[in-house]
């Protein structure tokens, strides 16, 4: 689902036009961004809370070339889904089939 999905869906539900049904949408996009950037906690009971974590500094490997990288310190934006809504999605799910993909099979 993308940004104009959600958008469809809500003005649908609301009666708003799509263009207010954006501009609410980005101002909600922009307030979680500047919240983040500003280094608080955002909580959304039910749905879940975003929040900046410090990632220590550290000497990585380079994949392709083998070589030793430094890694800086850095910061990262995490969410982390309510209990609520994790039972909500595994209850919705818990009786679909998905198909069994095994990592040795050849590709086509």
């Amino acid at each position: 689902m993308t940004k104009a999905d959600i958008v469809d869906v809500i003005a649908s539900a609301t009666g708003l036009t799509k263009v207010e049904t954006e501009a609410v949408v980005d101002g909600f996009i922009s307030t979680v961004i500047n919240a983040l950037k500003d280094g608080k906690n955002i909580e959304i009971r039910g749905f879940g809370s975003y929040k900046v974590k410090k990632r220590k500094g550290r000497i990585a490997r380079n994949p392709r070339t083998g070589e030793q990288v430094i890694v800086d310190e850095h910061f990262v934006p995490l969410f982390k889904v309510s209990k609520e809504l994790k039972t909500l999605v595994n209850e919705n799910l818990k009786n679909i089939q998905f198909p069994n993909i095994t990592l040795d099979s050849p590709k086509q």
